[in-house]
């Protein structure tokens, strides 16, 4: 596939369109929507396959009706997130007829790289803000799903022209090529590494980049948290796609003398949710045999290094003898900074728990690693969620719950530092893929003259320059 043809394409024909009119942006979003309503089934099946099992009733969830949501949403607000903003300008200016406002235009062709964990949802989320603000796409799916590549391959041209949308698949070497081009924008959803790899290339061409990366995500479990509810929200976050998500929960900060019950209370909830796994259909499959076997080598690390490992497996069903790259959750009691899970962002159902004895340690805690995507705290003190808050950095925040402030259509979300840059979603990603062009209309008046701008200067100008100064 000729890349550089298919963007040189792309881009003759944003620029022969403009202006990009309101109409023909929700036209866009409506195809959207119908290319992935019309085939749910068909990418659930391809979703399942690619895992080598997935829920269909969690892929209906986090693939299907979370990219048709963000597509309905900026359809129904696409009107007025598009308006014009007035803005004030400098007096006197405005007496004398002055006028600002700015102007959000397309920026013409967005290359969007998505990741194979949710490979519909991270691909239709993006185009929602893309579409609305009047921009054209060209999407690299990830190697790792190829069930689902070739699908969008298929319907998408039942909706779009190629030079509207168009999808490429491929591994390292095409993704390389891709992040090359010299885009308008790119998106890149994915591991913290490869993040790198893409802003180098995306520098060659001063492209404008959207991170959306990942890291260790901490929860913060607060003395005055309910410990039933708090666990039971962190395990449905934590094998919700068998944890194979950005925003999993990654380690648990519980204070000391609770760390018995939370692992009490994380079992008694994984058990509730999964009595079964093996041939459970509700439990989702590691996606491939490197990040199983991955898995089980920090297992093993972290067993070797003195942690005690809590295995859920409710039925005692045994996982060694079975061809499934399914795996139960396992609570690591007593990680250490030397085993690699709490090194590297895990991405599967394991879950370190670490002991603190004053909130402040667990706030130091996560302030001495990489700054993350997302944040949890549960508890009912105001006082030290808001201590919480203030003494924390990371990409966004739920309180009470895990992974939730994703789903918020109207919160931005992105990462900060190592976990990414930009953010998206609702009004935040028209703006991310829209130029907002400011736009002066002078006065008939001669301004500069009347502000003492124009030689030869003298006492006017001395006037306008202390007027200036003083603000």
């Amino acid at each position: 596939m000729d890349l550089p043809a298919l963007l040189a394409a792309q881009r003759a024909a944003f620029t022969a369109e403009l202006p990009v009119g309101i109409a023909i942006r929700k036209d866009r979003l409506k195809r959207a929507i119908a290319m992935i309503a019309d085939n749910a089934d068909a990418f659930c099946d391809a979703l399942s396959e690619d895992f080598g099992h997935r829920s269909r009733e969690q892929s209906m969830i986090t693939d299907i009706a979370a990219s048709i949501a963000p597509l309905r949403h900026a359809l129904k607000h696409v009107d007025r997130w598009s308006r014009a903003e007035k803005r004030p300008v400098m007096f006197p200016l405005g007496l004398l007829g002055a006028r600002g406002r700015v102007e959000y235009q397309p920026k013409g062709v967005v290359g969007v790289i998505s990741p194979w964990n949710f490979p519909v949802n991270l691909v239709m989320g993006p185009l929602a803000g893309i579409f609305a603000a009047g921009n054209r796409a060209m999407v690299k799916t990830s190697e790792f799903t190829p069930r689902v590549a070739a699908l969008f391959e298929q319907v998408a041209p039942q909706h779009f022209a190629s030079d509207e949308l168009v999808f490429v698949s491929g591994g390292a070497d095409v993704g390389q090529a891709f992040a090359a081009l010299p885009f308008d924008h790119l998106i890149f959803t994915g591991a913290t590494g490869i993040g790198r790899h893409i802003l180098h290339a995306a520098a060659d061409n001063l492209t404008p980049v959207t991170l959306e990366l990942g890291g260790k995500s901490p929860v913060i479990l607060g003395r005055s948290a309910d410990v039933t509810t708090a666990a039971g929200r962190v395990a449905m976050g934590k094998m919700l796609n068998a944890g194979q998500i950005c925003l999993a929960p990654d380690y648990m900060l519980v204070p000391a003398e609770q760390e018995g019950a939370v692992v009490d209370a994380l079992v008694a909830s994984a058990s509730a949710m999964y009595p079964t796994l093996l041939a459970n259909p509700d439990y989702t499959a590691i996606i491939n045999d490197r990040h199983h076997q991955r898995l089980n080598d920090w297992l093993d690390d972290a067993r070797a290094k003195g942690a005690e490992l809590v295995t859920v497996n409710p039925a005692n069903e045994d996982f060694a003898a079975s061809n499934s790259r399914k795996m139960p959750l396992t609570i690591v009691r007593g990680a250490t900074d030397d085993m690699t899970v709490m090194q590297e962002e895990i991405f599967g159902p394991i879950l370190p728990l670490r002991r603190y004895d004053a909130l402040d340690d667990a706030i130091a805690e996560v302030n001495r690693r990489d700054r993350p995507l997302g944040l949890y705290y549960f508890g009912t003190d105001a006082a030290e969620r808001r201590r919480v808050l203030d003494r924390t950095i990371s990409g966004g925040v739920t309180l009470d719950d895990v992974v939730f402030h994703v789903s918020m259509e109207e919160l931005p979300f992105g990462g900060i530092g190592p976990s990414g840059m930009g953010a998206y979603h609702g009004h935040d990603g028209f703006r991310t893929f829209s130029h907002a062009r400011a736009i002066f209309q002078q006065s008939r008046l001669d301004v500069a003259r009347l502000a003492g701008l124009k030689p030869p200067y003298g006492a006017a100008t001395r006037k306008a320059i202390a007027r200036q100064m003083k603000g």
